[in-house]
């Protein structure tokens, strides 16, 4: 007989008010490294540049249904006429390549009369840029997410990490192959969701927990690894 003994811990943790904030920025993907810690470990470390995010507008719950912050991020010579009636009408100086909408989760973001909004102790009007320094201080803990790198069609060996058929008795050419997918009895069919061959990566993904190593006027320096390909879009948002 085996006796299992099974202990809960209650552990309550109040959320300080610098957690509670909203703060967010966009970012593309530089450079991959390895630099040390705080206690000389040597760690990885991506360089993701920020730079310029500019303010545009707020949304309310009244006129919108939602509150929200709506930026703009990178530079571009030409305009598309979706973003160009929007920065035409709120930011004319702004020349962004994309448009980001942020969702407020709380209340510590104020829109003020004027149209500039209040994040902690600064105030961005519109068409002004948001540093990181203005959302973020060292040590804070982000998540960022960004879509994975697409890897096309693979088999069941590369994608699901399976083990393979044995490489004897008369199956020379059975060793990436999936085995058997269905049943011979009721309900006799393949269940959805059954792990097979198919298109692999190209996925929205968010890795939590990465911690703020430094930053400058142009991006962050994070530790560890985040989703994509050098040059894509990450979307960085702090931990709650």
């Amino acid at each position: 007989m085996c006796l299992v003994r099974r202990a809960y811990f209650f552990v309550t943790c109040p959320i300080s008010l610098q957690n509670a904030m909203d703060r967010f920025i966009v970012g593309i993907k530089k450079t991959q490294s390895q630099t040390f810690n705080d206690k000389g470990l040597r760690v990885s470390s991506t360089y993701i540049q920020t730079s310029p995010f500019v303010y545009i507008r707020a949304k309310s719950k009244e006129k919108d249904g939602y509150r929200a912050l709506v930026c703009g991020f990178g530079t571009s010579k030409k305009l598309t006429k979706t973003i160009e009636g929007l920065v035409k009408k709120f930011a004319p100086e702004a020349k962004p390549s994309q448009i980001v909408e942020f969702r407020l989760k709380r209340d510590d973001v104020k829109v003020n009369e004027d149209g500039s909004v209040t994040i902690g102790e600064n105030t961005v009007k519109q068409g002004q840029e948001i540093k990181p320094s203005m959302l973020f201080a060292v040590s804070d803990s982000l998540e960022v997410t960004g879509t994975s790198k697409g890897k096309g069609f693979q088999g069941v060996v590369k994608r699901h990490g399976f083990k393979g058929g044995s490489k004897t008795h008369g199956q020379s050419d059975r060793q990436r192959a999936p085995g058997s997918i269905g049943m011979t009895t009721t309900p006799g069919r393949v269940f959805k969701g059954k792990r097979m061959a198919g298109r692999m990566g190209n996925e929205t993904k968010t890795v939590k927990g990465l911690k703020l190593l430094s930053m400058d006027d142009m991006g962050i320096t994070v530790a560890g690894l985040v989703p994509g390909s050098i040059g894509g879009f990450v979307r960085i948002r702090k931990s709650s």
